[in-house]
């Protein structure tokens, strides 16, 4: 861990006593500050709040008192928690810095790091990545969105080491100094914007990543979103990628992957399914290649990479009805790529958190829809949704009484499709424990 001396005696008040918050706390006081950490639901009786009362860390929850921020000189926010809120306003009227973790990762890393962010594919990417280096002689740490606390990380990598970084929106909006040496966008489509509030807004937050970088350091861009960096000041390298047309980085050309003209793999052994995921691949042979990964490393992990959990995972086949868990597919984007990933019927479990988007751009890709089995907030909005495109529907309380539900309902040669569409919070904390629980039901028809 890089030795830092610029938080020694400053009062830094740490906003959410999740994951992240916990391990931020420990490292700023192991860094000389005097923290607090402050968190709107009652969790004095948590074990991570005593553990950070014995360290002399005061935990004050269950309310927001703004007079926390007195003498306060930093606030580490957690990322999910809106700047709306008002303990939040009053810390940028009265100019107090907000930084998420992400930044104290970087600050103390001793080596490199790539930064993963998108709306779409970033797990993936990062998880591929990550098996890249695993097939080498290189050390890759996975860490950031992906569930490994960043920083926590940072403390025990080595100069040698790479961090893999996955980013969300979120967390790139509480940036100052943060430069990955490689910055990686999947893609920016609309999402989130419950949060961010604008479209605008969401991609400034996503060009973060790159705003810091120097002629040293590499952006790794979908060449068919390039337009989105018209106008911006770029110092770093752009290497492209794309799946449709020769560019100055990874590319398919006659059923081969190439990355700058050299031959890396043919696309029909590479393991992971749906063509989407092509993308995926381009974009993580790029930033093997640029980390110096030998090809026999990347082609091992194309060979035998077949995707992560909860996105479009292959679940098990009963009476010849196969299931599916997409949970992770959290807007329409990434549930058009599920949609199209099937040639058989489709019994489409969907529905959840409502961001106040609609739903049209699925149109397009709902013919093999047999049955919709609707749940959550959008619950109005997929109704209205099936009666306008004429495909039978079913009104379901959760994922667990849709999966019950599609009994009776479904033939040999279908596909049961959990692929919401929507985030997970209105009746689940996570897209994990969405599609744990859509499994553990699966599991019991057997």
């Amino acid at each position: 861990m890089r030795a830092i001396t610029k938080y020694q005696g400053q009062k830094i008040l740490v906003l959410g006593l999740g994951k992240s918050g916990y391990e931020t706390a420990k490292l700023l006081h192991q860094l000389g500050a005097i923290v607090t950490v402050n968190d709107g639901k009652d969790v004095s009786q948590t074990a991570e709040a005593q553990e950070l009362a014995q360290l002399n860390i005061q935990v004050i929850s269950g309310h927001h008192p703004l007079d926390l921020l007195d003498d306060v000189t930093l606030m580490v926010k957690n990322p999910g928690i809106p700047y709306s809120i008002p303990l939040i306003q009053a810390a940028i009227e009265r100019h107090i810095p907000i930084i998420t973790e992400v930044e104290l990762a970087y600050e103390i890393n001793e080596g490199q790091m790539i930064g993963i962010t998108g709306t779409n594919g970033k797990t993936t990417v990062t998880s591929l990545i990550g098996d890249m280096f695993k097939h080498s002689n290189q050390t890759g740490l996975l860490c950031g969105n992906i569930g490994f606390v960043a920083s926590l990380i940072a403390q025990n990598a080595k100069p040698d080491d790479t961090l893999i970084t996955e980013l969300s929106s979120f967390q790139l909006m509480g940036i100052q100094t943060f430069k990955p040496h490689i910055a990686l966008i999947t893609n920016i489509y609309s999402a989130h914007l419950d949060y961010h509030g604008t479209q605008d807004e969401y991609v400034r937050a996503k060009l973060n990543i790159i705003r810091n970088q120097t002629a040293e350091d590499y952006l790794i861009f979908n060449a068919q979103q390039k337009d989105l960096l018209n106008g911006l000041t770029i110092h770093s390298q752009v290497v492209y990628f794309s799946t449709e047309e020769r560019v100055d980085g990874a590319y398919i050309a006659d059923g081969k992957v190439y990355f700058k003209d050299e031959y890396i793999i043919d696309v029909r052994d590479i393991v992971l399914p749906g063509k989407h995921n092509l993308e995926n691949v381009l974009s993580s042979v790029a930033a093997a290649k640029l980390s110096n990964i030998p090809n026999e490393s990347i082609i091992a992990t194309l060979k035998s990479f077949e995707g992560i959990k909860h996105r479009l995972q292959y679940v098990t086949t009963i009476g010849d009805v196969k299931y599916y868990n997409d949970s992770k597919a959290t807007n329409t984007l990434a549930t058009t790529f599920a949609l199209d990933a099937f040639e058989t019927p489709i019994h489409w479990l969907c529905g959840g958190l409502d961001r106040g988007n609609g739903f049209d751009d699925l149109s397009s890709h709902i013919s093999r829809v047999k049955h919709m089995y609707i749940f959550g907030q959008t619950t109005k909005k997929l109704v209205a949704f099936a009666q306008l495109y004429h495909i039978a529907y079913t009104e379901c309380t959760d994922v667990k009484d849709a999966v019950i539900k599609t009994q009776g309902q479904t033939e040999a040669g279908d596909t049961v499709l959990l692929s919401p569409a929507c985030a997970s919070w209105d009746q689940y904390p996570t897209y994990e424990v969405r599609g744990e629980d859509f499994i553990q039901q699966v599991k019991l028809i057997q």
